[in-house]
């Protein structure tokens, strides 16, 4: 669904020059890699129902190292599966993805046969706090490719035919 209505936001703004891979193993800390306009940015996408009290999310370290790396954190009506409310964390096209130094190691949400839950050394947890709200599917886009050339010509939902 994230995908479809992106694709839709751009397309409908002028911007049909999108590709779209998706990772087929979750080693890497990604789900998706976008690449628009020569902007490319990989992609952890995090969902959650409205109303969710989930605070945070474990973030794989190997996402600091792509190109453009970043986190979409999605909220859903758990009713109609509307994509309501979206929460980025990331930086500029082009940039790394900006992982706080002092984020504590995840861990195992199942316990070991003695009830321990081991640590995950190449996951940190990341505070919803830490997250930057986003209005809409428009200003997710401009988020994800804000550095490329179409947005300095022109803005979301207002670019002219290619």
């Amino acid at each position: 669904m994230f995908v479809g209505a992106l694709l839709r936001e751009l397309w409908l703004s002028g911007v049909p020059q999108v590709e779209v891979l998706r990772s087929e193993v979750d080693a890497s800390g990604y789900d998706l890699v976008l690449e628009c306009r020569s902007v490319v940015r990989h992609v952890q996408l995090k969902a959650a129902r409205l109303g969710g009290s989930r605070a945070n999310v474990g973030v794989n370290v190997k996402l600091a190292a792509k190109p453009g790396g970043c986190i979409v954190w999605i909220y859903f009506d758990p009713v109609t599966l509307e994509l309501r409310e979206f929460f980025w964390f990331g930086g500029s096209p082009g940039q790394p993805l900006p992982l706080p130094p002092d984020l504590r190691v995840g861990k195992h949400s199942k316990g070991d046969s003695t009830g321990s839950k081991n640590e995950r050394p190449n996951i940190r947890v990341l505070p919803k706090g830490k997250f930057e709200r986003i209005d809409n599917m428009a200003a997710l886009a401009r988020k994800l490719f804000g550095g490329s050339a179409w947005v300095d010509e022109c803005t979301i939902r207002a670019c002219p035919e290619n």
